[in-house]
């Protein structure tokens, strides 16, 4: 069955066109895209989405709807996520998401939006990891930590991610030490509502998500430029993911430019992002360490929300 997945959430717009076979659990690429459009461009001051911020959306939604005609698609699944969430004019959106695609756009609980996350990853692990896996999903509005062996056994959402903490508290160029701590201080408060709910002490293989974290990963591991398939299932020593996080965050926005993995559209977010992810790390290998575990890596998926939407979206016919 031929299926369109798309994932809106604070800073982009992803698409997904894929061959599902829910018999044998496959899934084949048709058409794997992103846009960023930061839907979530100030929603954490005013509470409201942007009229440009929609404008933004709404034209590459027009562009998506087009490309399921094209191929054909028999089903469509539109997600969004933290920023709708949060979103007093909520509906302007999902009306005019309704409009284009002729589906009824659905804005998903944090618990669901990390299901479908740790379908995606897990679903294409290589077997050589071991579970408990602890998946992270590192938005522009929000943070999904799930942990699972062959489904979630408990997951939250923090309301930390690259957009939200960027417009918040990172506003150098490169940010204060001042700044830096006041967002790490959020960050970690948020780690510890969810820790508190989550065991992550019981993590054997650490997973990241999303765009942050590839992009990470990408400086990680010295690309030239950005390779999907260099990326996807890369396994880094959790020490390199770490100083990886700190000289993005370091370096100015001029410098992180010049990477060439580096999207236009993640320059100014990226260091926050990698704030989030350090702290992430960190906490999550200590948790394990104290435990009387160990967790010398981390391993980087391409296969995230997008590939869970695609999956529901066949099982829905």
């Amino acid at each position: 069955m031929r299926v369109a997945a798309i994932d809106c959430g604070t800073n982009s717009i992803r698409l997904l066109i894929a061959d599902i076979d829910l018999e044998s659990g496959s899934l084949t690429d048709v058409v794997r895209t992103m846009t960023v459009v930061r839907l979530g461009q100030g929603v954490d001051r005013t509470g409201e989405f942007a009229a440009e911020a929609l404008e933004r959306t709404f034209a590459a939604t027009d562009d998506y709807a087009a490309q399921c005609r094209e191929h054909g698609v028999e089903a469509i699944r539109f997600v969004a996520t933290s920023a709708t969430r949060d979103a007093r004019n909520r509906e302007v959106f999902l009306s005019g998401i309704q409009d284009r695609l002729g589906v009824v756009p659905e804005v998903i609980s944090g618990a669901e939006e990390a299901a479908l996350s740790f379908r995606g990853a897990t679903g294409a692990l290589d077997a050589a990891h071991d579970g408990p896996f602890l998946v992270v999903d590192l938005g522009g509005g929000s943070t999904e930590v799930v942990l699972g062996t062959t489904r979630p056994d408990a997951a939250h959402s923090m309301d930390v991610g690259c957009v939200r903490m960027t417009e918040r508290h990172l506003e150098g160029d490169p940010p204060s030490e001042e700044q830096v701590a006041a967002a790490e201080a959020d960050v970690h408060d948020a780690i510890d509502m969810a820790f508190a709910g989550v065991p992550v002490e019981r993590t054997r293989t650490l997973v990241g998500l999303a765009g942050t974290i590839t992009t990470a990963t990408a400086h990680a591991l010295g690309l030239p430029e950005y390779d999907r398939d260099a990326i996807n299932g890369a396994v880094v020593p959790i020490d390199d993911a770490i100083r990886a996080c700190d000289e993005l965050l370091a370096s100015s926005r001029a410098e992180r430019s010049a990477l060439g993995f580096m999207h236009p559209g993640r320059v100014d977010v990226i260091g926050a992002g990698a704030l989030v992810w350090r702290t992430v790390m960190t906490r999550v290998r200590s948790a394990v360490v104290e435990a009387g575990g160990a967790l010398p890596h981390v391993v980087t998926s391409e296969h995230d929300i997008l590939d869970g939407i695609a999956f529901s979206a066949a099982e829905r016919g």
